[in-house]
């Protein structure tokens, strides 16, 4: 999926759409957001050594999980963070970086969805963590 097809999912939009493709695989979502260096959130973060944020990560992998619940989202819903767990940074996510996201869904319990996702560049793990989103009227 683009960034066109994704909108059809995710209510987000720029500046927070932060996954430029997606691609379903077997229940798991495969997503790259592309880091071209003059994003807002690296306005600041840090002058002269620009790193994405750790907060901005975890968004990343919540965006690439969220495809996964395309059929909700069809139906006016829309995914809210309820959960961030065992988060871990092993390394930086920089200008030019790709980070390529893997998630997958644990289990769901009424409109509560548990997943847990990871984030590499250049196939260094930069980023892993178990979240948990609600489904909300929009």
């Amino acid at each position: 999926m683009n960034k066109e097809e994704i909108k059809k999912i995710l209510p987000h939009r720029e500046p927070m759409l932060l996954v430029d493709e997606v691609e379903l695989i077997d229940g798991k979502a495969f997503g790259k957001c592309h880091i071209r260096g003059d994003e807002y959130f690296l306005q600041g973060h840090f002058p002269g050594n620009p790193i994405v944020p750790g907060v901005i990560q975890c968004e990343m992998l919540a965006q690439s999980a969220c495809v996964l619940l395309a059929d909700g989202a069809s139906e006016g819903m829309t995914p809210v963070f309820t959960s961030l767990d065992k988060v871990k940074f092993r390394g930086m996510v920089k200008p030019g970086d790709t980070l390529e996201t893997e998630c997958e869904l644990v289990r769901q319990r009424g409109m509560f969805y548990f997943a847990k996702g990871t984030g590499r560049v250049n196939g260094k793990v930069c980023v892993s963590a178990e979240f948990s989103f609600a489904l909300v009227k929009a």
